[in-house]
């Protein structure tokens, strides 16, 4: 399709070209004007050339990744089995990496397979076994070339704390995710399946004798890996109590999702994540409606919208918020079914000796600061060990980057068992109130 276009955009350069040149009379604008749209038209032959190579050499990859994430049948029932490893041809500052394939569980107890990248340092092991530290990746889109351990930049998000957690002597393993590049579905932000998926990367971590992992690990996460971290330190001590979580860290984490819903329905960004929720979330809870809270152009966009990547659906979501297009009808929340599910899906307050540490940017657009600074307050007052960290003007895309190394810090006095620290004493830069209501009130 893409030559096809690049060929039209060819003939009509030659028309052009043909024109400035055999027509002498022509009045010079006309003629300069003439020649800048064929160099217009150089550009974007130019530019859909190399987007097609792009697009080809990508499919290309992908297919040749296909049967490393092709699961087995049967499926092993042991939870962390490791069905395939291998090398990653990627430089990991103090260690090296492998991309696996390991045994997860749908919160049915259904047995399914994820990917994963684990990074394992050059160091040698201790006796008691290296600890672990779980990364959950934000949102990057549900195609397969949007996973992080079938990129071509699999550590894109990492680059500031990898190294710093291979010279600690960290085991990190990061989940893609059931249903990222394997078979779905993915239930993105649905905590019933993300810890499973964080916990069985763990045991996955175990189950390799060259990581030499201890039963001891702490996650860190960005965006919705910040909801998949949390909710670890709620629901992972239960589900895996033959491992030792010794707190959670987040940045920018998607945990308030009523207050962030109801904030971005009718945004660019509620298109981005509109698009995976209508996509995923009716596989776990099917009663949801969704028709009636999407407009025409959501029925008709979110199913593609959700498959590409992350830079290309925002994109076209800047695109269609710019000419007035929704994805939503109105707010969801205003539909009961909705609501509950939003607000089964936001973790409940953290209890005192589950440490977490969270860090948020003022500057974010996506995960808007408010709603985390009404976090802050709510766990602050029913008494969590909650550590924050408020980042003046970063992004959030630059989330992770910055708090990385405070995450390292925060990390390795956990696995030091060194008293973990409040920030309840320090009121937040931004006010634990939606603005538009305090604006209107």
């Amino acid at each position: 399709m893409f030559w096809r276009e690049a060929q039209h955009y060819t003939v009509a350069l030659r028309v052009l070209t043909c024109r400035v040149a055999y027509i002498p009379a022509m009045g010079f604008l006309r003629i300069v004007g003439l020649i800048a749209i064929a160099l217009l038209l150089v550009g974007v032959v130019y530019g859909i050339a190399r987007l097609a190579s792009g697009w080809e050499t990508t499919r290309e990859q992908q297919l040749s990744l296909d049967p490393f994430y092709a699961p087995p049948d049967p499926i092993p029932n042991e939870l962390g089995t490791v069905i395939r490893a291998e090398p990653m041809s990627i430089t990991v500052e103090g260690g090296s990496a492998q991309r696996i394939l390991y045994v997860s569980e749908r919160p049915n107890g259904d047995r399914a397979v994820s990917g994963a990248m684990i990074f394992i340092p050059d160091s040698p092991a201790p006796p008691e076994g290296r600890p672990v530290v779980a990364w959950e990746h934000g949102t990057l889109g549900m195609g397969d070339a949007c996973v992080p351990s079938r990129s071509s930049d699999p550590t894109a998000d990492m680059y500031t704390f990898i190294g710093p957690m291979m010279e600690q002597g960290w085991v990190v393993v990061a989940t893609d995710y059931v249903g990222l590049g394997t078979p779905g579905p993915n239930q993105y932000l649905i905590a019933q399946s993300e810890v499973r998926d964080v916990v069985n990367a763990v045991r996955a971590a175990r189950f390799m004798p060259e990581a030499s992992a201890s039963d001891r690990y702490a996650t860190f996460g960005h965006s919705q890996g910040g909801h998949a971290s949390i909710w670890t330190g709620h629901l992972g001590p239960e589900y895996a109590p033959e491992l030792t979580l010794v707190g959670v860290a987040a940045a920018a984490p998607a945990l308030n999702l009523s207050e962030i819903a109801s904030a971005q329905w009718d945004t660019a960004v509620g298109w981005v994540i509109g698009s995976a929720l209508i996509e995923s979330w009716p596989t776990y809870y099917p009663d949801l409606p969704v028709d009636e809270v999407l407009t025409d152009a959501g029925r008709d966009a979110s199913q593609r919208l959700a498959a590409e990547c992350i830079k290309q659906s925002g994109l076209e979501a800047l695109a269609r918020e710019k000419f007035g297009q929704q994805i939503f009808a109105f707010d969801p929340l205003e539909n009961l079914v909705w609501q509950d599910s939003m607000l089964a899906q936001t973790p409940p307050v953290m209890p005192a000796d589950m440490p977490v540490f969270m860090a948020q940017g003022t500057a974010d657009e996506v995960v808007l600061p408010w709603p985390n600074s009404m976090i802050q307050q709510q766990w602050c007052e029913g008494g969590s060990t909650i550590e924050v960290l408020w980042m003046g003007g970063v992004t959030h895309q630059e989330a992770a980057h910055v708090s990385g190394p405070a995450a390292v810090v925060w990390i390795a006095d956990r696995f030091a068992d060194r008293p973990a620290g409040r920030s309840c004493d320090v009121a937040p830069p931004v006010a634990p109130v939606n603005p538009a209501s305090a604006a209107s009130s």
